[in-house]
């Protein structure tokens, strides 16, 4: 087997690819902007596990959160910024060439 096949493909991001990181991205990439309980309920993730999760995430550069008092009650939203987007959708396009072609007869 040749060196190159061991490589990953451009645009795997190892941040990304965990999979509760991967999740938080998809669903703000389809959701656009989501409050953190929603998040957390839509993903059925722990607030800690989340926020640890998004925490990393906005290390990277690639969520970013907003916060507001809706209801006497301070919330926060969370979106992807431009290169958080970018880097989630290169990471999906990494991911399909490591899967290569979808077999038409399955």
């Amino acid at each position: 087997m040749s060196p190159e096949a061991h490589e990953m493909p451009t645009g795997f991001d190892a941040t990304i690819h965990a999979p509760n990181r991967l999740r938080i991205c998809a669903l703000l990439d389809t959701a656009g902007e989501a409050e953190f309980g929603l998040v957390q309920k839509q993903l059925g993730l722990s607030a800690s596990v989340l926020s640890k999760h998004a925490g990393v995430l906005m290390d990277a550069g690639y969520v970013e959160q907003r916060k507001a008092v809706r209801e006497t009650r301070q919330r926060v939203w969370l979106r992807l910024t431009r290169p958080g987007r970018d880097a989630y959708r290169g990471h999906l396009a990494a991911l399909r060439a490591i899967l290569g072609p979808a077999d038409p007869a399955s």
